[in-house]
């Protein structure tokens, strides 16, 4: 079995709906090990947006990584997303973060994901819900890693699995 983190986000339409449809998805395609609280964030790249609704998912699949990113797109789409340039609103965005301790640096699939740091919509859920979760690209775990993201912040709700 693999263990996956994933970066589970909504900015647009039914947030909650988006988030839990995709969380009930990958219920279907994995064991839903553990979830964070619902955080919601000011969107980076393109600022003048919706706020977003963000939770990370840690599950266990044996599906592979190349396999799981194109079955999470295609959740994605069927959830409703809509095609849109980068940084744009969108109904649902899930990520994947941590691929047992991979390092992928393919052009389709980025493991670590690259702003895992930087994010803290990704890096604060993620100590929330594994205080021991090891970057394999650091070395370490991320606890112990001297970046810490700007906090943008505020706490939402939780979401039970």
């Amino acid at each position: 079995m693999n263990t996956v983190y994933l970066g589970i986000g909504s900015n647009l339409g039914d947030k909650i709906s988006y988030l839990i449809k995709a969380l009930d998805r990958l219920k279907g395609i994995s064991h839903v090990e553990k979830i964070s609280f619902v955080y919601e964030s000011i969107p980076f790249g393109v600022e003048n947006q919706p706020n977003f609704l963000n939770f990370i998912a840690k599950i266990q699949t044996s599906i592979g990584d190349f396999e799981l990113l194109k079955t999470i797109k295609q959740i994605e789409k069927d959830i409703g997303r809509q095609e849109r340039p980068r940084w744009h609103p969108r109904e649902i965005d899930i990520d994947i973060l941590l691929f047992n301790k991979s390092i992928i640096l393919t052009k389709p699939l980025e493991v670590p994901h690259p702003y895992l740091l930087e994010r803290d919509f990704f890096y604060y859920p993620l100590l929330e819900i594994d205080k021991d979760v090891y970057h394999p690209l650091k070395r370490m775990p991320l606890k112990d890693i001297n970046t810490k993201p700007i906090n943008r912040l505020t706490f939402f709700c939780g979401l039970y699995i």
